[in-house]
């Protein structure tokens, strides 16, 4: 029997849309196929192809829903968020399995998506109770200060691909946790992560409206979200192509938005770095996800003293990386997320080689054989790369790292500046000296210290400097700053008119 939220027709399952409380097919009437990109013949499932309309309807559900939900008291507003949590927790398995098919991350990176989700579930809820304001003393006798926040109204969340469940889930929760009602675009590569997410918090309890879910293109749904009247805030995480546009609709709208875009991160290796843990660094930061990641580690900046020995071992492990299904526990690294996305690699490579940089291994794409049917690429590393070739300035979004020699710390600093953006920085060395300079002078948005810059932690702030983003945060306690306002409040108990400032006496 078809389950709520669902069609099943011959030989296919078709999934609808989640407005006003209710599982609908789109006003279009079409819909768009979910396939693997590990095995295009694999479809998870058919989706709704919706327009303006649909958007309309799911923003006037959200509105209504808004008018009763704002008034429900943060803790218990974090009570049905808990609740969402501990289904995620039973879940965890079967959302990763459908993940790796969706999206092609291998099993063991699906599962930490899943994981990222049941995270900030449990986290933003204990915000529930923990939306703090300020008081301070009032500057006249008889009078009380202080500040609260307060909902925006309509969120409208637009979410990648690569993440198809954290990424959600990091707006999502503090969206609801500060008493807004959403309407959720996910990508078109992987709407059935979201799906599992909804319906996850369907089944917690979630209020009629709350949540909606809208499938479709970006130029039907994105743009109707865009400029529609009832929506209060536009949070995005994608190209900075796209959240640029965004960023020119919004304005002058007086719309608030928050943008979440890319990164050239750098891994710097200094001379007395442990080079061992600097390549497992490394490999896990330029090739996991397949690179697909906006924290992937694309760059890495080797101390000459340090760097025929760095790159020999990088190049072999990244040649001996198993390339598959990520659905195979043995896996180290999946397909590309889909055929334009692989070609773009392709032609980054071709790039970087007429640029002059010298290919080490892969760069060729896999369709033969056990391949044949998916987004296949070799894992690629690129050495004798300088700071202002292309490859090293533009972000690539796959499974292609740049090695780039450096003679000092300084000068390794000031190539890993060298570029727009500002998300995830590193370095590796034994000299906390060292570390603290890098610290201090590497203006991205997060550092680490003998670790990759792949791995954020859900109560710490995420986010970039220049081109990555417009200076909100995800995560962390700074989430709520993206999803509420401040209000002042005043509370004047004296029985007469006091004047701020012109009462005040003065010696």
């Amino acid at each position: 029997m078809a389950k709520a939220y669902e069609r099943i027709q011959p030989g296919r399952q078709v999934f609808l849309n989640y407005i006003g409380g209710e599982w609908v097919e789109s006003v279009s009437g079409r819909t768009f196929e979910n396939r693997s990109p590990a095995d295009r013949d694999d479809v998870l499932g058919v989706f709704q192809s919706s327009n303006a309309e649909d958007v309309n309807r799911a923003v006037e559900a959200a509105r209504e829903a808004f008018r009763t939900w704002r008034l429900v008291p943060a803790p218990r507003r974090a009570e049905i968020l808990f609740r969402a949590a501990q289904l995620l927790v039973e879940r965890k398995e079967a959302f990763a399995r459908d993940m790796t098919r969706e999206m092609g991350k291998i099993l063991k990176e699906s599962r930490g998506d899943v994981q990222e989700a049941i995270d900030i579930s449990f986290y933003a809820a204990g915000e529930g109770r923990r939306m703090f304001g300020h008081t301070t003393p009032a500057e006249l006798p008889d009078k009380f200060a202080l500040s609260v926040r307060m909902p925006l109204g309509v969120c409208a969340l637009i979410t990648p691909w690569n993440f198809p469940m954290a990424i959600p889930s990091w707006k999502l929760l503090p969206a609801l946790v500060c008493g807004n009602t959403v309407v959720l675009k996910p990508a078109t590569d992987t709407p059935l992560s979201v799906y599992n997410l909804v319906r996850t918090f369907e089944e917690a309890g979630v209020p009629k409206g709350v949540i909606n879910l809208v499938t479709g293109g970006g130029r039907e749904v994105g743009e109707a979200l865009l400029g529609h009247p009832g929506t209060s805030l536009v949070s995005f995480t994608g190209s900075c192509e796209v959240g640029k546009h965004i960023a020119s609709v919004c304005a002058p709208l007086y719309k608030k938005h928050s943008l979440e875009m890319g990164g050239k991160n750098v891994i710097m290796v200094m001379d007395d770095a442990n080079v061992d843990l600097a390549v497992d660094g490394a490999v896990w930061g330029g090739f996991g996800t397949t690179g697909q990641r906006c924290t992937a580690a694309s760059r890495v900046v080797v101390h000459r003293k340090v760097l025929r020995e760095f790159t020999d071992r990088f190049v072999a492990r990244a040649r001996g990386l198993k390339v598959g299904t990520g659905q195979d526990e043995s896996v180290e690294m999946g397909p590309l997320i889909n055929e334009s996305q692989r070609d773009s690699v392709l032609g980054y490579i071709e790039i970087g080689q007429r640029e002059g940089a010298r290919l080490l291994t892969g760069g060729h794409r896999l369709d033969k054989g056990e391949y044949a049917r998916g987004w296949y690429l070799e894992p690629t590393v690129f050495g004798d790369v300088d700071p202002g070739m292309r490859i090293a300035q533009e972000e690539i979004f796959g499974p292609v790292v740049a090695v780039i020699p450096c003679d000092s710390l300084e000068h390794a600093i000031e190539i890993g500046n060298g570029v727009v953006y500002g998300l995830s920085s590193a370095i590796y060395t034994q000299d906390i000296n060292k570390a603290f300079v890098a610290m201090r002078d590497m203006y991205t948005g997060i550092f680490y210290v003998n670790a990759s810059t792949i791995g954020a932690e859900v109560h710490l702030p995420f986010g970039g400097t220049k081109d990555t983003g417009n200076g909100h945060r995800e995560a962390g306690q700074a989430m709520l700053d993206v999803f509420s306002e401040w209000k002042a409040v005043y509370v004047d108990y004296s029985g007469k008119l006091q004047r701020a400032q012109i009462d005040l006496p003065r010696t």
